[in-house]
């Protein structure tokens, strides 16, 4: 068994339980953590995290962030002026515009028309936030608006209960289930 064939049973194996109906927005979060490496092959298989959810008689859906800074720069009046002196660009991203265009994009998804409370929203391409906005930062505001799950595909690591995005950034700390190819879950 693959690495992410082994990552799609353990979700298959959480996804199955009956859900409950009272636990905090964060505990609706489950966090899919893999190694960075498998992020194109994962992508070329996320069908199969699909095809698990609907067998548990769940529905799922998709978002993807992987273009997500450029659609937020393409809509911007000024990208060009940014473009031209790329220091500037520090300045807007410190403002918590892109993290907001993030939350929106997830907040979209997640209340879409027919999405309901036995409905997994999934959360692809969060590798290429990297260096421009803190996972951490956007998941707490869309956390009141999931109504069934939030599952988070996560190239990176889980350290006990920190995530670091791409093994590269000192981790953070979030209420999420995990759920892991190496067993670490808990």
């Amino acid at each position: 068994m693959s690495l992410i064939e082994d990552l799609a049973e353990r979700y298959r194996r959480h996804i199955g339980i009956p859900w409950q109906r009272t636990v905090a927005g964060a505990q609706r979060v489950l966090m899919l953590v893999y190694d960075k490496e498998l992020e194109r092959p994962l992508r070329a298989q996320k069908g199969v995290f699909r095809i698990k959810t609907t067998e548990a008689g769940y529905e799922w859906r998709e978002v993807d962030l992987t273009n997500a800074f450029a659609e937020f720069m393409a809509a911007d009046e000024y990208s060009d002026a940014y473009f031209e002196e790329p220091e500037t660009l520090s300045l807007k991203m410190s403002s918590g515009e892109f993290r907001d265009f993030l939350a929106e994009r997830v907040r979209g998804a997640l209340l879409a028309e027919g999405v309901t409370d036995r409905t997994v929203v999934a959360v692809f391409g969060v590798g290429s936030i990297f260096g421009l906005c803190r996972l951490s930062e956007v998941l707490p505001l869309v956390e009141r608006d999931i109504r069934g799950r939030l599952a988070v595909l996560f190239p990176g690591q889980l350290d006990q209960n920190s995530y670091r995005l791409l093994d590269a950034r000192d981790g953070w700390n979030y209420l999420a289930v995990p759920l892991t190819i190496r067993g670490e879950d808990r």
